[in-house]
C-alpha cells in the first residue's frame, strides 16, 4: 500500500521551524541585566543603606523589564563580603554594586575571578579594568549643615558621632567644623568614635555622652537614627545624615545631608546595557544632584536659611569651595592660605583635624 508522506513532511518542517525560531529568540534576544547590590546594614527606613536601596528601586522604575535586581543586606566587611560578592557573580549578576568602604578589597579580589562582570564600589579609591568607584562629595552638605549648627548652638559645643577614622569621615568632620566656624568662631566640636557603621546601641551611648558634656547640637556619620532619636529625647538639636530623619526627631532635627543615588545607578546600568561602560572614579556633589539637604526646620531663622541657600548655590556653580582658606590645622598651623582651597587629591588623603575640633584621631 502506497503511503502519503506529505502530511508527515509538513509536520516535520513545521516542527523544525518552531525549534529554530525558538533557538534564534534565545540566541539573539536580549536577556535582562541582572544587577546585585551588597549592603553593610539593614535597609530600614532611613540611613546609608536605605538611600542606596532607593537608588536600586529607581533603576527598576527607570529601566523596567530590561533589568532585574537583587540586594543582600547586613553583610559584614571582610571575608563574608567576599563570599557574598562572589556568589552573586557566580549566579550571573553582570553588574554588582558594593556599597561600603570595607568592601573595596573583597570587590577587587572577586573582580579578578570574573573579568566579564562589572563592579562598582562606593567610597573606594582602587580601580580595575572591570571595577569603577563612586561617591558623593558629602563634605559639601556637611559645610552647609555646619552653618546651621553654628548659628543655632547656645553652648558653642557641637557633637559628632563618627564611625571609622578614614579620610571620608574625617573630611566630613572638618567640613562641618569649618561651616560652623564661618558663622561662629567660638564653636568647638567634640567627636566620639564608635568603630562601627551601624550600631544603634553604641551610637546612642556616644550621643548621650556628648550631650552630658554640654553639646546642644549633635550630628553623626553612622547609619542608624539613634543620634537623632537621642537628641529628641534629651531636648537638643540634631543634624541628620544620609536620609531625612525628621520623623525620628521632629523637634530635634534642623536639617540633614542626604545622598541621592538613583540617577547614577540608572546611568551605569544603561551604560552596561549599551556596552559603553568604562572604569572611572566618580565624585559627584550638589551640582550633580547627588547631595541635597532635607527640608530646614522652621526653628531656623530666615536669614540663616537664606545664607545656607546662597552658599549652596555658590558651591554648585563653583564660585565657592568649602575648604577655602584661611584654614588652620588643629594645632594652629596654617594649612591653606586665604583665597586658595584644597585640591581633590588633598581631600582624598585627609588625615588631620582642623582648628576648633577637640580630641585626636584614633590610630
Amino acid at each position: 500500500m502506497k503511503q502519503n508522506w506529505l502530511p508527515r513532511t509538513v509536520l516535520f518542517i513545521s516542527a523544525m521551524v518552531f525549534i529554530v525560531a525558538g533557538f534564534s529568540s534565545m540566541a539573539f534576544g536580549k536577556d535582562k541585566l541582572k544587577i546585585g547590590f551588597v549592603y553593610v546594614s539593614p535597609i530600614g527606613d532611613a540611613g546609608w543603606t536605605y538611600q542606596h536601596d532607593l537608588g536600586r528601586l529607581a533603576v527598576e522604575k527607570n529601566l523596567g523589564d530590561k533589568v532585574s535586581t537583587k540586594f543582600i543586606e547586613s553583610v559584614p566587611e571582610g571575608a563574608e563580603a567576599e563570599r557574598v560578592i562572589r556568589d552573586l557573580a557566580k549566579s550571573g549578576y553582570k553588574l554588582i554594586f558594593t556599597t561600603s568602604f570595607g568592601y573595596m578589597n573583597p570587590t577587587l579580589k572577586v573582580a579578578k575571578l570574573f573579568p566579564k562582570t562589572i563592579f562598582e564600589h562606593s567610597t573606594g579609591y582602587k580601580l580595575a579594568k572591570n571595577v569603577g568607584t563612586y561617591m558623593c562629595r558629602f563634605y559639601e552638605g556637611r559645610y552647609l549643615t555646619g552653618i546651621i549648627a553654628g548659628k543655632m548652638t547656645k553652648s558653642n559645643q557641637l557633637g559628632y558621632v563618627a564611625a571609622f577614622p578614614i579620610p571620608e569621615v574625617i573630611r566630613g568632620i572638618n567640613a562641618f567644623t569649618l561651616g560652623a566656624k564661618s558663622v561662629n568662631p567660638d564653636i568647638r566640636v567634640k567627636v566620639i568614635w564608635v568603630n562601627s557603621w551601624f550600631d544603634p546601641g553604641k551610637e546612642r551611648e556616644a550621643s548621650e555622652a556628648l550631650i552630658d558634656q554640654g553639646v546642644d547640637v549633635i550630628t553623626h556619620h553612622t547609619d542608624s537614627t539613634a543620634p537623632v532619636m537621642t537628641a529628641e529625647e534629651k531636648g537638643v538639636y540634631a543634624i541628620g545624615y544620609h536620609s531625612d530623619m525628621s520623623k525620628y526627631g521632629p523637634n530635634a532635627q534642623l536639617t540633614a545631608t542626604t545622598h541621592v543615588w538613583g540617577d547614577y545607578y540608572t546611568k551605569v546600568a544603561r551604560q552596561v546595557l549599551d556596552g559603553t561602560w568604562k572604569s572611572t572614579a566618580v565624585w559627584g556633589g550638589i551640582k550633580d544632584g547627588m547631595i541635597k539637604l532635607a527640608p530646614i526646620s522652621k526653628k531656623v531663622p530666615a536669614d540663616v536659611v537664606e545664607l545656607v541657600k546662597k552658599t549652596q548655590k555658590s558651591i554648585a556653580d563653583g564660585s565657592f569651595h568649602p575648604f577655602t582658606g584661611p584654614i588652620r590645622r588643629q594645632d594652629g598651623k596654617l594649612l591653606v592660605k586665604a583665597g586658595k582651597h584644597l585640591t581633590d587629591k588633598d581631600l582624598l588623603g585627609m588625615n588631620y583635624y582642623v582648628e576648633g575640633i577637640i580630641g585626636s584621631i584614633p590610630k
